[in-house]
């Protein structure tokens, strides 16, 4: 993993993400991933994904 570099609209620096930030992120990430959910986005069971896919390979 590497350090990540934030710029503005206008190309100007804004901030520099630290790997170890990086990495306590993805750590928390892992531990609860629902607090990374965006708002309105409504995840789909992955049982009735399966079903539909196998619905239309059959077809």
């Amino acid at each position: 993993m590497h350090e990540v570099k934030v710029y503005d609209s206008s190309g100007n620096l804004k901030k520099v993400i630290s790997v170890k930030a990086l990495t306590k992120r993805s750590d928390q990430q892992i531990n609860s991933p629902s607090l990374y959910i965006k708002k309105g986005r409504k995840a789909k069971p992955a049982d009735k994904m399966m079903g539909k896919d196998l619905k239309s390979a059959q077809a």
